[in-house]
């Protein structure tokens, strides 16, 4: 007979952050066998299979007492595989096939092969933060894919056989450092798109005042190629931005690679996604794409044929920088403070003023299409592009034009000059448009927004695109040449 009760401390994921959990085992006399409580879901229950398995190939024995084995708290759902390790560690030391002093002070995450391997998991990051809060040490797999500050105090384990030597013996884990963005190599360049200087200048702006941005043309006019060119003139990571979309990457499960190394995140989900599937749900409740592009990049391609609702359901996210999503089982709450890059056909069959090609489409059903994004997501959007077909020559011959080395640059000057000018404001607190522009620029906005019927949002909207235009050029009034490029880039819609 074994120890009366041990306990081994894990965790259970819910949204992106990590909860403690206690692994209570307890062996009696009955029949031989595992059984788990403590709401566990089928693949937690499923563990007693592998547990058991593990155990014979890594040359321990098997109980032959009936062992209970609480999950604590009792009345939170458990879900996942993460339990196998610390479950298998319990039953060894209540079992006594390893000392008490294996469990203390470390906290066991992992999944259990048939063979006894240690398989990594989802939500290590959220994991290695629980156990920094808590000045414990943390065990998981030796593959498992962290990075920087996270693998301090982390251990990693290959099989579960490695036991036998004591945790002492256990390796730390081998995270690197999280540094200057060196991984570009996957991030295609401008200077491989011809022939699109006016959409790269909107680009330019969109990244310096991280606007939302709306390209409009043709296909085959290099919508996408210039979206997907995009986090290659924003600015790296910081540590404190890198930390927290590399903890809702690794709680979804998707490589980190790039963020590890100070690469913003660019998404582009299908225009066939769910509601839920963009902005998080499901069972268990994880983040969406909104959550995934947080720090970084949103594409949406082919914008009017997402579903209405789907798009509606940005509105909230966009504003906020956080979605809030409630269960029977309480608030989840993601973080989502993403860029919104969109591209779209002026018309169903794409070629509405494409001198090239004839439009097809009656002009109701133009309408129609056009009015699929809504008005309130528009609202959002504060500049937007025309992106004509490149003339053959040029894409022929590979002119590329400005680069993204070159825009990058007046991206980064155009920030530092930003901080530089709001440096005596409060955070969160912008000056009045009108003390931001000289006199000519507030006379031409005045005169083109009478012209225009723009209303005040339209008003507010064209100054603050201006705003970061005379960021670019350094300026610390805006000019009159910025209000009319602004009014250049002035999205569609009234207002």
């Amino acid at each position: 007979m074994g120890a009366a009760s041990v306990t081994v401390l894990t965790a259970s994921l819910r949204g992106v952050e990590a909860g403690l959990v206690k692994v209570e085992v307890s062996v009696s006399g009955g029949l031989p066998g595992l059984d788990i409580v403590g709401m566990p879901d089928s693949a937690v229950l499923e563990a007693r299979s592998r547990v058991r398995c593990a155990l014979r190939e890594s040359h321990f024995e098997t109980p032959r007492e009936h062992v209970t084995i609480n999950l604590a708290p009792s009345d939170v759902r458990k879900t996942g595989t993460a339990y196998d390790l610390p479950i298998a560690v319990a039953v060894l030391v209540a079992t006594s096939q390893l000392p008490p002093s294996v469990a203390e002070g470390l906290l066991f995450v992992g999944e259990l092969g048939l063979d006894g391997s240690v398989c990594a998991v989802r939500g290590d990051v959220a994991y290695a933060m629980l156990a920094h809060e808590l000045g414990l040490g943390l065990v998981v797999s030796a593959g498992s894919p962290l990075a920087g500050e996270w693998a301090e105090g982390v251990y990693g384990m290959r099989h579960l056989s490695e036991l036998r030597d004591g945790t002492a013996a256990l390796e730390p884990l081998d995270g690197g450092c999280l540094g200057p963005a060196s991984a570009r190599r996957d991030v295609p360049d401008f200077g491989d798109v011809a022939d699109q200087e006016l959409a790269k200048r909107a680009l330019t702006i969109a990244a310096a005042g991280r606007h939302g941005l709306l390209m409009v043309g043709p296909p085959g006019s290099g919508k996408t190629m210039l979206a997907r060119c995009l986090p290659s003139i924003l600015p790296p990571l910081s540590e404190e931005e890198a930390a927290s979309a590399l903890l809702v990457h690794s709680v979804v499960g998707e490589p980190i690679d790039l963020l590890a190394e100070g690469v913003r995140p660019f998404r582009a989900p299908h225009h066939s996604i769910s509601t839920g599937g963009l902005v998080g749900g499901g069972r268990p409740v994880l983040p969406g794409e909104v959550s995934l592009a947080h720090q970084g990049v949103l594409f949406l391609d082919e914008l009017p044929e997402f579903s209405h609702a789907t798009l509606q359901a940005l509105r909230q996210p966009l504003e906020d920088h956080v979605v809030r999503i409630v269960r029977v089982d309480g608030a989840y709450v993601f973080p989502c403070d993403f860029q919104l890059v969109a591209a779209a056909n002026p018309c169903p069959c794409g070629h509405l003023g494409d001198p090239g090609h004839e439009c097809t489409c009656t002009q109701p059903r133009i309408d129609a299409y056009q009015a699929r994004v809504g008005g309130p997501l528009m609202d959002r959007i504060d500049v937007v592009v025309d992106v004509p077909r490149p003339e053959v020559a040029k894409v022929i011959e590979g002119r590329g034009g400005t680069t993204s080395a070159e825009m990058a640059d007046l991206v980064a000057s155009a920030r530092e000059f930003r901080s530089w000018r709001e440096r005596d404001l409060d955070e969160g607190e912008s000056p009045p448009p009108a003390t931001e522009l000289d006199t000519r620029a507030r006379q031409a906005l005045e005169s083109l927004a009478r012209g225009l019927s723009l209303g005040g949002r339209g008003v507010v909207r064209v100054t603050r695109v201006a705003r970061t235009i005379a960021d670019l050029g350094e300026r610390e009034l805006i000019s009159e040449d910025d209000v009319v490029e602004a009014l250049a880039f002035r999205p569609r819609s009234k207002g």
